[in-house]
């Protein structure tokens, strides 16, 4: 059974696998390996493009593709029916909720405004706001989301958690118009699908509270780009965002001059020891390939 992984240093983490398991690495880039049209096992690149999945045309005996990221949203649209596909749901999990805390704090203290004022030698005290006994909402409710729940509740914040499907303690998305006028952060951690494409829209942002912060920890055409621009220049609302639409930022875009955005290129999870923990659950879902068994975090309905 020949299998494709990403990288070379995965070897290592992958564990023990079965005697007629082939493991060749394919970076995504130059020339294949070998052959593709026996690869029954693909790992492919973190935080691929769409280009990456064209490999999918040559490879007739692929049976299962395992991301190294959470989001499917590249392959969901493309991969055949014969094809599993899995994520890989929490592994990115501390990670990538670390961003959104440290993104959230950042922002409401000031501090992307006095990193900006330091290039300038300039020391002016300006005093800001802080999450404490703060009112925090936070769009998609899975391992991320519940992480940055936890964080910001010993810090002081009040929390509400919306999902797709209510649960206890978490509401429906459709309850969204009502919650939104009460918070004065709201993180997105939610998977770009077609339901969530284009979400946070004007008047998604409209009905957020004067002075809000909208932090997105998810993926950027979940936020209409040019609403989000005229609010954040308005003054009315705030921005943190590690993903955007386009991506990435083109150069001349406002957004980059915008005194109330904090922006960094999509490294929410890209932190040393990546390629070991984005591995960790290639190894056994080799194994459970290679037995017939099923896989594990199998991608349905886009995520």
């Amino acid at each position: 059974m020949k299998v494709w992984i990403a990288h070379d240093e995965g070897r290592e983490h992958l564990g023990s696998l079965p005697d007629d398991v082939d493991v060749e690495v394919y970076t995504g880039r130059g020339d294949y390996p070998s052959d593709p049209a026996s690869v029954e096992f693909w790992v492919p690149p973190f935080l691929a493009q769409s280009k990456v999945t064209e490999p999918l045309a040559d490879m007739p005996a692929l049976r299962a593709i395992q991301l190294l990221s959470a989001g499917a949203e590249v392959w969901a649209p493309v991969v055949p029916e014969s094809v599993t596909l899995c994520d890989a749901r929490g592994v990115h999990t501390g990670v990538t909720a670390e961003w959104a805390i440290g993104a959230i704090l950042a922002s409401m203290r000031g501090f992307d405004g006095f990193a900006r004022r330091q290039v300038h030698h300039e020391w002016r005290v300006r005093w800001r706001t802080t999450v404490c006994d703060k009112h925090a909402l936070i769009v998609g409710a899975g391992d991320i989301g519940e992480k940055i729940a936890e964080v910001l509740s010993v810090l002081g914040t009040t929390v509400t958690k919306v999902a797709r499907r209510p649960r206890p303690g978490v509401h429906a998305v459709d309850e969204l118009d009502a919650l939104l006028p009460e918070a004065d952060v709201v993180v997105l951690v939610l998977p770009l699908t077609d339901a969530t494409r284009g979400m946070v829209d004007a008047g998604f942002l409209s009905r957020m509270k004067d002075g809000a912060l909208l932090v997105n920890a998810a993926r950027g055409p979940i936020v209409d780009t040019d609403a989000l621009v005229a609010e954040v220049a308005s003054g009315r609302l705030r921005c943190a965002l590690d993903v955007v639409d386009p991506e990435p930022l083109p150069a001349g875009h406002p957004l980059w001059d915008l005194e109330g955005a904090l922006i960094t290129p999509h490294v929410g999870a890209s932190v040393d020891g990546m390629v070991p923990r984005a591995y960790a659950p290639v190894g056994p879902q080799i194994r459970r390939f290679a037995a017939g068994e099923p896989l594990e975090n199998v991608v349905t309905e886009g995520y």
